[in-house]
């Protein structure tokens, strides 16, 4: 069976949504990121992993796979029915990828991790002052679309779907853009989305820093 290494309400949040999305079994091991201890047992997280970060998933063959964009493609590749991703050679497939890009490196890092790791002004002066233009590149995209990539639900929204949520506790309104707020809208109304956003939120609500 499918593990994953994960953190309530992190990026891997978006590995569960696409496991769920699949239909794919899979055990979920808890990380505890600030002490990099496994909630399970108590086990030293940097040993499963030693970049210290989630998601991490364990394939049935005990390969481990790391990196948001590379988890949730190899997710979607054991399930190509689930149109979680568009095939190979399809330009969309590209597409996708540019958009998992995006939100990993403009919106995840260039603005969620400094926000909830660093605490001083100077350090967050930067991305803040640089946010408002970052989420007017997917508001634009999302204005006449029901979806990133094509016209169902991918990989891409799962990991975008994840950023837009944490961007209120990290002091940014969507509502500021309404394309996006109605997106994250539909995004939250789907059933797998949905419970996987309950699951790991009540999860997040025993994690003490």
């Amino acid at each position: 069976m499918l593990q994953l290494y994960f953190s309530p309400m992190a990026c891997s949040l978006a590995s569960r949504i696409a496991l769920m999305e699949a239909g794919l079994e899979a055990r979920y091991r808890q990380v505890h990121l600030w002490t990099k201890k496994c909630i399970e047992d108590d086990a030293d997280f940097c040993s499963i992993s030693p970049k210290g970060a989630v998601p991490v998933l364990i394939m049935e063959d005990g390969e481990r796979l790391t990196e948001n964009a590379a988890v949730l493609q190899y997710i979607a590749d054991l399930k190509p029915e689930s149109g979680l991703a568009p095939p190979p050679g399809d330009i969309d497939r590209y597409r996708l990828q540019e958009w998992l890009s995006f939100t990993g490196t403009e919106i995840h890092k260039g603005f969620l991790f400094p926000t909830f790791w660093y605490k001083d002004d100077a350090s967050l002066a930067k991305p803040r002052a640089r946010i408002t233009q970052t989420l007017s590149v997917p508001s634009a995209h999302l204005a006449d679309r029901e979806f990133l990539v094509g016209q169902r639900f991918t990989i891409a929204d799962a990991h975008l779907a994840w950023a837009l949520l944490l961007l209120r506790p990290a002091g940014v309104d969507v509502a500021q853009w309404p394309s996006l707020s109605a997106y994250l809208e539909r995004m939250q109304a789907r059933p797998a989305v949905k419970e996987a956003i309950a699951i790991e939120a009540a999860l997040r609500k025993t994690v003490t820093p």
